[in-house]
């Protein structure tokens, strides 16, 4: 998947957040309702202009960032 056709990042849109394209609906906005529990269906339900796709885009954007050491943060195992 190219996650560059559905994620974007502008500087006039949320401060230059990466958001799904065409929306004001931010990445981490999407892996937060996640994180809270969400299901995919349940966003699609809240957020129409959404789509399966531009969901998925968010887990290979987010793959990409990880690959890259941008969201790589060392565990302490000792907690």
């Amino acid at each position: 998947m190219n996650w560059q056709n559905y994620i974007v990042s502008e500087k006039e849109i949320l401060l230059g957040k990466p958001t799904i394209r065409g929306t004001r609906i931010s990445v981490d906005h999407i892996v937060s309702l996640l994180a809270q529990g969400w299901s995919e269906q349940k966003i699609l339900d809240n957020y129409p202009r959404l789509t399966h796709d531009s969901l998925r885009a968010v887990f290979s954007y987010l793959y990409d960032c990880i690959q890259d050491g941008l969201l790589y943060t060392p565990i302490d195992k000792a907690s």
